[in-house]
């Protein structure tokens, strides 16, 4: 008999307007972006965008339940970077992520965070004390941690639109390129 394929792996991207691909069109954005690059590296995959412009992790908490649908191998939770933008207390980001993750794990669903970096300008010990959230969570939780989603792109103008804070189709090609190795290995160690 012929070995029947694997079914493809879901992937749900629960995020704001980066992952929902403010000012993209839907090909261009980072959810597609993605599946075409996980594609590359030869893992049948179906990408799902579940972000929304403008939210924070008390948003994505809020939805959780309803945005990642039960057959999620790997929910990616990207959201933070609006927090950060209002100036929300660590403390309260960092038990909204928490809150998350143990949503999507009671479901049995695999987690892969993607972290957001605070500049220094916002202040060194804000600063420290946001980016220790996501490696904090990542570690309690024991699961795969990406450090920064805009890497490589934040501050190039290049790679965003005039707003200079969402990517543009080039800036979301380069985060998905960069993100789908450590999908393809958070999937690989998953069930």
């Amino acid at each position: 008999w012929p070995a029947l394929a694997a079914p493809p792996k879901v992937i749900t991207v629960l995020g704001d307007s980066i992952t929902a691909g403010y000012g993209l069109p839907a090909a261009a954005a980072l959810p597609n972006q993605l599946h075409l690059a996980l594609q590359k590296l030869g893992v049948a995959n179906v990408v799902r965008a579940a972000g929304v412009s403008g939210d924070t992790t008390g948003g994505g908490l809020a939805r959780v339940d309803f945005s990642v649908q039960k057959d999620t191998d790997l929910a990616i939770v990207a959201l933070g970077a609006n927090d950060l933008l209002q100036g929300q207390d660590p403390k309260r980001t960092r038990a909204n992520l928490d809150g998350i993750v143990k949503k999507l794990r009671a479901r049995k669903i695999d987690v892969l965070i993607a972290g957001i970096s605070a500049p220094t300008e916002v202040g060194g010990g804000y600063a420290r004390e946001f980016n220790a959230v996501f490696t904090g969570l990542a570690r309690a939780h024991g699961v795969p941690l990406y450090p920064n989603l805009i890497d490589g792109v934040a501050r190039r103008p290049d790679l965003n639109q005039a707003d200079g804070i969402h990517p543009n189709a080039r800036g979301a090609a380069i985060i998905a390129a960069r993100l789908a190795p450590v999908v393809a290995r958070a999937l690989a160690a998953g069930r």
